[in-house]
């Protein structure tokens, strides 16, 4: 999965987004902070999907799905899905094309949604830049574009900054690249480059200020980075993990802070926080919840009133667990328990 899979819906609900063999399933919230749905659901209809789904979501509360469906002949192609509340069905999936016209997957999607609810997908092509398709305000679809790059790693990371405008940082040779659009609707071009090294999936951005949108990655030492575009990338902390962070905004104690949570090497996960922008202030890792197999993946969101929900989700078992902030000071948690 690329982007976030744990989200709040407008009616408050929590879904997640699950990966099957060949399919998206999601699963609610019956009622907000409630039980949930027996068996999970799947997305967009019968269509047979290649592994490795993304998903975004817009300030209206819609989740906006894209995963590559098998052609023949070797071939593959792009569709799209919308969810418009957690307890409806998503619509089926419908073909959006491919960066190259025609051919094989050429990368993992990333999606971002504006500020008017247009999806925003970003996706490397096979001359090895980012191709970007984008949904028109009244239905529909803009042309494919390419937005240049050269030798971009995959596991785009796109996100929305609280401006609306829709923004996208990539992994290129010798660093961090960065595409920002300039005004709403407008092509992203490429404004900052950082020779700071990330290593293979571990990007995740995080809209964190009126004007900034922070990458989160893990550098060639180990080290948890934070980048902003406009200054340099600052380590905040060893990462515990393989992969990438999750990350939400949110107030802890009358503070605007960000929490980051990611399984750890020993497979247990960890939280720390920091005042939001303020990452030099430091941050350490609380370990919680049991040990967890390997291809666990971890997600933080807020739920219906903006309290901190945590969720593991391992996929070889299907087994999905959920924590919430207890109703006192600091970042304490409930016991994990099985959804």
């Amino acid at each position: 999965m690329n982007g976030d899979w744990l989200l709040r819906g407008r009616d408050g609900r929590l879904t997640v987004y699950l990966p099957s063999d060949d399919a998206v399933l999601c699963r609610a919230e019956l009622a907000p902070g409630g039980s949930w749905e027996a068996a999970p659901r799947r997305v967009g209809g019968d269509q047979g999907l290649h592994p490795g789904h993304a998903v975004g979501q817009g300030a209206d509360g819609y989740a906006h799905l894209v995963a590559w469906r098998p052609l023949g002949a070797g071939g593959s192609g792009l569709v799209h899905s919308t969810h418009f509340r957690p307890r409806l069905a998503p619509l089926d999936w419908t073909p959006v094309g491919h960066p190259d016209k025609k051919g094989d997957r050429t990368g993992t999607p990333a999606v971002a949604v504006d500020d008017r609810g247009r999806a925003h997908v970003f996706v490397r092509n096979k001359g090895g830049g980012v191709s970007l398709l984008a949904q028109k305000e009244k239905g529909g679809w803009n042309p494919w574009q390419d937005l240049g790059g050269e030798g971009v790693q995959d596991r785009l990371a796109a996100v929305t900054g609280e401006s609306g405008l829709v923004e996208l940082y990539a992994a290129v040779p010798g660093g961090l690249a960065h595409w920002r659009q300039e005004e709403p609707g407008k092509q992203p071009v490429r404004t900052e480059f950082t020779g700071a090294c990330a290593r293979p999936g571990t990007l995740r951005a995080l809209a964190t200020s009126a004007g900034h949108t922070t990458l989160y990655f893990t550098d060639e030492h180990g080290e948890l980075c934070a980048w902003r575009p406009g200054s340099e990338p600052v380590s905040l902390i060893t990462a515990a993990g393989p992969g990438p962070v999750s990350a939400v905004r949110c107030d802890i104690d009358g503070h605007d802070c960000t929490v980051l949570a990611q399984r750890s090497a020993s497979g247990r996960v960890v939280f720390a926080a920091h005042p939001t922008e303020q990452e030099r202030a430091g941050a350490w890792w609380t370990e919680s919840g049991p040990r967890l197999p390997p291809d666990a993946q971890v997600a933080v969101a807020l739920a219906e009133h903006d309290e901190i929900v945590a969720a593991t989700l391992t996929p070889s078992t299907g087994t999905l667990l959920l924590t919430r902030r207890k109703a006192e000071p600091g970042l304490a948690l409930r016991a994990w328990q099985t959804v």
